[in-house]
């Protein structure tokens, strides 16, 4: 609900008439949907009242301020008119009120509320576009869908509200666990992750041959199924592009393992394209949940040159599987060291992963890389 700059609400001396004053001039479109407004304060769980202007003076913020923090959470311009409730001003004067106490600079809340706004807005709309629907189709007999919405939005509300505050509490405890293990002040905004692409093949030219609604299934059962699968495996989801996705481990052999896992499962998945993945370990920048880099960039870039059900990393990753003794050097090294061991009567070493070197090739604005085949060891699972 972002606005104008223009202050109209005012007198010539910047006074702000109470809202009980000046009537309903500039209240909501009196052709909007009763229905549609009553879900609204359901929702908001208050009545439309102040003009952007008159909130931004009852959150004692000046209108550039708050123009600011509403763009930042992404709502849309409605100039002068009555749509805003006591929640919006609290939200602002509590923003404010962070920066006035010097917790937070003024650009760091403007981030905060667009972090905020940008993931709870996605998160919205798959609600309100898959979950209710599918709660309120077919209708009651004799009702319409909407009139259905009200009451499950009603039952719905408060358990959702809660349910998201839980998970948002336990995301942030482990990303302050996270932080907390960082060995220094520098790891905790450039870190050293593993960091993976895997994409879809042929993507493209399904969308040509198959219906809205089958390839939306498609997209929807990918995302389902790899977002399970690193979540479990103990790495974290960037983010979904419908037919690639990136994720993110602290470790190499984490990442090693999930990349694997991924191409094992949708093989098995009759309904499921092909799949390849390029991975790369190295220095990353974390902003706003994204992660950004040259890492990054060659993980794409592998994605990209990677056989159909394979795994490509960079020479980093493969370095650092083999430094942590999850990957011989060579096939000869692993069976000399199987041998050493077995002289002397020890247990021989177990490794996880196979690597094996491919051809040096140039990558487009990173030079030349040398990518590794990463595959599962025999018998390892």
């Amino acid at each position: 609900m972002t606005v104008d700059d223009t202050g109209s609400g005012a007198d010539a001396d910047g006074r702000v008439d109470p809202p009980q004053e000046r009537g309903d001039a500039h209240a909501a479109d009196p052709g909007e949907d009763p229905l549609a407004l009553r879900l609204e304060q359901l929702i908001l769980g208050a009545e439309r009242r102040y003009t952007p202007f008159q909130a931004a003076r009852s959150a004692g913020v000046s209108m550039e301020l708050a123009s600011r923090f509403w763009r930042a959470m992404g709502f849309a311009d409605i100039g002068q008119a009555k749509a805003l409730t006591e929640a919006d001003v609290l939200a602002l004067r509590r923003l404010a009120g962070l920066v006035e106490a010097g917790l937070l600079s003024e650009a760091m809340a403007v981030q905060v509320a667009r972090s905020t706004g940008q993931t709870t807005a996605r998160l919205a709309e798959w609600q309100m576009d898959s979950f209710l629907e599918g709660l309120t189709e077919p209708p009651e007999p004799g009702m319409t869908r909407t009139e259905v919405t009200y009451p499950i939005v009603e039952l719905l509300l408060p358990e959702l509200e809660e349910f998201l505050v839980y998970v948002w509490r336990r995301q942030l405890a482990a990303s302050a666990g996270r932080v907390v293990q960082s060995a220094d002040d520098e790891e905790m905004v450039d870190r050293r992750l593993a960091v993976g692409f895997a994409d879809l093949v042929g993507f493209t030219r399904l969308t040509r041959r198959m219906e809205e609604e089958e390839l939306g299934e498609l997209v929807e059962a990918f995302e389902t199924t790899a977002a399970d699968l690193v979540a479990a495996r103990g790495g974290r989801l960037i983010k979904t592009l419908g037919d690639e996705v990136l994720y993110a481990a602290d470790d190499a052999g984490t990442a090693a393992d999930i990349a694997l896992r991924l191409v094992e499962t949708l093989a098995n998945d009759e309904t499921m394209p092909e799949l390849r993945v390029g991975m790369a370990f190295g220095t990353v920048t974390t902003r706003m949940g994204d992660v950004f880099g040259t890492t990054v960039n060659l993980a794409s870039r592998l994605t990209s040159i990677a056989p159909r059900d394979a795994v490509l990393v960079d020479s980093a990753l493969a370095e650092e599987l083999i430094r942590s003794g999850e990957a011989p050097a060579s096939e000869a090294e692993a069976a000399e060291a199987v041998a050493a061991a077995e002289k002397e009567g020890e247990e021989p070493p177990v490794y996880r992963f196979a690597l094996q070197p491919m051809w040096q090739r140039p990558v487009r604005g990173l030079g030349v890389v040398e990518p590794w085949l990463l595959n599962r060891r025999d018998g390892q699972a």
